[in-house]
């Protein structure tokens, strides 16, 4: 049985989406940043996500796999928080489920593009 490439895209446009909604509430309404600039934190945790975004929506190979590999970035900075925070290990294993559904969409939504 053959899995759709647009199955595989919509699995990574949701991964995208709720990683990228989790990164905007996790640090300002759910765990507020007391140390440094609120803006600062959101700079540095949604900009990468920011760079593939309009070729990954549209589809675009070459930006799918670059969303992959962005989505790695979230991968390993979640599998750390999980971890060593047990206070914010729901949000951690949260964002490790995301990245994973992000990089696994958008691989095989390029493996079947390739094709």
């Amino acid at each position: 049985m053959k899995i759709s490439s647009a199955y595989y895209h919509g699995i990574a446009v949701a991964g995208f989406f709720g990683l990228f909604i989790l990164m905007m509430l996790w640090h300002t309404v759910l765990v507020p940043v007391t140390v440094v600039p609120v803006v600062l934190v959101l700079l540095m945790t949604v900009t990468p996500l920011l760079l593939p975004m309009r070729g990954l929506l549209n589809g675009t190979p070459k930006s799918c796999a670059w969303a992959a590999y962005i989505s790695m970035l979230y991968f390993v900075h979640g599998s750390i928080e999980t971890y060593s925070n047990p206070d914010e290990r729901l949000y951690a294993s949260l964002e490790v489920l995301f990245s994973l559904m992000l990089f696994l969409g958008a691989v095989g939504y390029v493996r079947g593009v390739k094709k």
